[in-house]
């Protein structure tokens, strides 16, 4: 564990880039002398590294600091309604490898057994001293699996197996490496957190659509979770939209988001217009999908966003609600457009608008925010990195 100021001086270097000494100082308010010893030592422990010296100014040429990709490596282990997947990042958050299966429903056994024989497999690759830099394995999965049994189509008492299994230990007492948990779309919110583009706001929501779509709150640069891990539970927030195809036609003036913006509900319309779900699946980055189930879901979704961003708003201050999910980039793009568009149209006297915008990771944001929560606990600041096993 790294004391607070060595993990200050990381977390500065990873939102800003490469760093002087000098610089370093300045944003962080400590003695130059104690800058300097910090990074000394973080440079020993093979955390930073130094960049080409920068000259032409007066005096003698800063020498920038940068984190070393191979300083440590994490697992994150994403358990989703369709698959599960495994990846392992270096210390800069790039993809070194990974492990995917599909199911048509998550187990607990599935769920450990995957997660012990991908790490075991994707473990091979690495060198003794990289194999000794394995900072820990965190999981993304969503909270209260067995209440979703239905929307799944998965045998109850399948999912009721949930209830009663702590997967984070198990895997924890299998692997000898510390085990973090959180909710599968706040640890897609700290993925963005930590690795996404420079330029995001300090207070952003964080919208992820999969199977379901989930959200995630952050505020001051830090990401709230809440007392039972499930802030920002979006999924749930009610919403009128009034050209959905709701499976039961009563509930079409009062639904949740998550029965307009999620995949499930994509899959409803693909099945009506004799379309296979399943091919959204495949890739998250293209769809073999068209025609007006996919244009009417996009129009719902965009509804539903802009009324849940809407909502949220009058309770939060944030100039940003950041989109991303299980999505290909140019339907990410139109959702977006869509939803600012519905959005412009709606009456916010006295809150200030914000703006929607796209996410910056993509569909492997869970996984990525997963291997993010050990990361966070050891070298990172605000470490709120969920349940430790």
């Amino acid at each position: 564990m790294r004391a607070h100021n060595e993990r200050l001086v990381l977390t500065l270097i990873r939102q800003h880039g490469a760093l002087a000494k000098a610089e370093v100082a300045r944003l962080t308010g400590l003695s130059p002398q104690t800058v300097s010893v910090i990074m000394r030592a973080l440079e020993v422990d093979v955390l930073l590294q130094r960049d080409t010296p920068v000259r032409g100014k007066i005096g003698q040429p800063s020498t920038p600091m940068s984190l070393r990709a191979d300083g440590a490596f994490f697992f994150g282990l994403s358990i989703s309604r369709r698959s599960l997947d495994l990846v392992l990042i270096d210390f800069l958050g790039t993809e070194r490898s990974r492990a995917r299966v599909t199911h048509r429903f998550p187990t607990p056994d599935q769920a450990v057994q995957f997660a012990i024989g991908a790490v075991a497999q994707l473990t091979m690759g690495l060198t003794n001293i990289e194999l000794e830099r394995i900072g820990g394995l965190g999981i993304a999965m969503p909270f209260h699996l067995w209440e979703w049994a239905g929307r799944m189509r998965a045998p109850p008492e399948k999912m009721d197996e949930w209830q009663h299994r702590d997967i984070a230990a198990e895997i924890a007492a299998q692997i000898n490496i510390p085990v973090y948990l959180r909710n599968d779309a706040s640890a897609a919110c700290g993925a963005e957190l930590v690795f996404g583009r420079p330029d995001k706001p300090s207070n952003f929501l964080y919208f992820f659509l999969a199977f379901f779509i989930g959200g995630g709150l952050v505020l001051d640069n830090r990401l709230f979770t809440g007392p039972t891990g499930n802030e920002a539970a979006l999924g749930a927030m009610p919403v009128y939209v009034p050209q959905a195809e709701m499976l039961n036609p009563a509930q079409q003036k009062k639904c949740q988001l998550i029965d307009v913006a999620s995949l499930v509900s994509l899959e409803a319309l693909l099945l009506a217009e004799g379309q296979d779900p399943a091919l959204i699946w495949e890739n998250s980055h293209q769809w073999q999908v068209s025609g007006p189930a996919l244009d009417r879901w996009l129009d719902q979704a965009a509804e539903g966003l802009a009324q849940a961003t809407y909502a949220a708003a009058c309770l939060v201050d944030f100039s940003q609600a950041i989109v991303d999910g299980w999505l290909p980039a140019l339907v990410r793009e139109e959702l977006v457009r869509r939803a600012n568009a519905a959005m412009a149209k709606l009456p916010m006297a006295g809150v200030e608008r914000p703006v929607l915008r796209e996410g910056s990771i993509g569909g492997q944001a869970r996984a990525l925010g997963a291997a993010s929560l050990p990361l966070s606990a050891r070298f990172l600041v605000d470490h709120n990195a969920g349940q430790n096993t």
